[in-house]
């Protein structure tokens, strides 16, 4: 080995970049990037996991052990069983655009989700030159409820561009993650804040469906040293072992009058004497997010 020869780590500290089935991309401490296999028990690794890895004697490398995570984003796989998507996430991004239409309920399930990360969440509405032409005065109410719970909301035009720079700035040196429905331009606004990072687009079809690009997350380091991660785009997010608790917390709207029910089980739906209820009926709590979180109660086992 030369003066001239780069050192190159045989063992350290890591972050899981991308995956590749059983292979993985992982950026060392002293920024390389080495390709790794895992040991079997560790094949629950996720982008954004923090690792413990070391180079082998045949010269390849592996990941011998997995850090805490700080949270975990999982959705479910095709036989209904939870999967990470990312790891160690700060601030869910979630975009929705007004081609295609917001799906209400779906935003609901992204703020249910951050909550129980924890995260902070940041809605992005793209496509903002739409909206004029394709926002109806229901959509314009329901967003509006996000911003009288505290969501910040920021209208952005990923082709021209507009509001990026507002994006960058809410992310800061913090790991972000891009999810939303597909064909609201996750990519597109991924292509944004990475200019020089071959992100694949796709096209909103003649319908308003959107077509998934992206087929794995990766995490791509930002200028102010902060990371994004791009996840494939999810129809349906989908939210695993929900239950009351979890539904109930993920409303934050309704932490002021919590306790302040007839009943100590009172689910904010059928019973008497409901603190909710009577809130929501004068507009204490936001009507649209109230009627939705009723149908989300109705979609829990039973």
């Amino acid at each position: 080995m030369t003066e001239n020869t780069p050192h190159l780590a045989s063992s350290g500290d890591g972050q899981v970049i991308t995956r590749f089935g059983a292979e993985f991309l992982i950026e060392t401490a002293q920024g390389e990037t080495i390709r790794c296999t895992a040991r079997r028990k560790l094949d629950h690794l996720a982008c954004g996991d923090r690792v413990r890895w070391e180079r082998q004697v045949q010269g390849n490398a592996a990941v011998t052990a997995m850090l805490p995570r700080k949270n975990v984003l999982e959705r479910p796989d095709f036989r209904g069983k939870p999967r990470a998507i990312a790891a160690n996430v700060d601030l869910l991004i979630v975009v929705a655009s007004w081609q295609p239409a917001p799906v209400w309920e779906m935003l609901d399930r992204y703020l249910i989700a951050a909550r129980r990360l924890p995260a902070e969440v940041l809605l992005v509405m793209n496509k903002a030159d739409l909206r004029s032409t394709h926002a109806a005065q229901e959509a314009e109410t329901c967003l509006h409820e996000f911003g009288l719970i505290g969501c910040p909301v920021l209208h952005v035009s990923a082709e021209r561009p507009q509001g990026i720079d507002a994006i960058l700035n809410a992310i800061g040196e913090r790991t972000a993650i891009v999810v939303g429905q597909s064909g609201v331009g996750k990519s597109s606004i991924a292509a944004q804040l990475l200019p020089h990072t071959d992100i694949r687009i796709g096209a909103v079809a003649d319908t308003g469906e959107g077509r998934h690009t992206t087929t794995t997350a990766t995490l791509y380091r930002l200028p102010s040293n902060g990371a994004l991660i791009d996840s494939p785009g999810v129809r349906d997010f989908g939210l695993t072992g929900l239950d009351f608790a979890t539904l109930e917390a993920g409303f934050p709207e309704f932490r002021p009058f919590l306790g302040a029910c007839r009943f100590h089980n009172c689910t904010h739906n059928h019973e008497p004497g409901c603190a909710i209820k009577a809130a929501a009926s004068v507009g204490e709590i936001p009507p649209q997010r109230f009627t939705r979180y009723q149908s989300l109660l109705a979609s829990l086992p039973r």
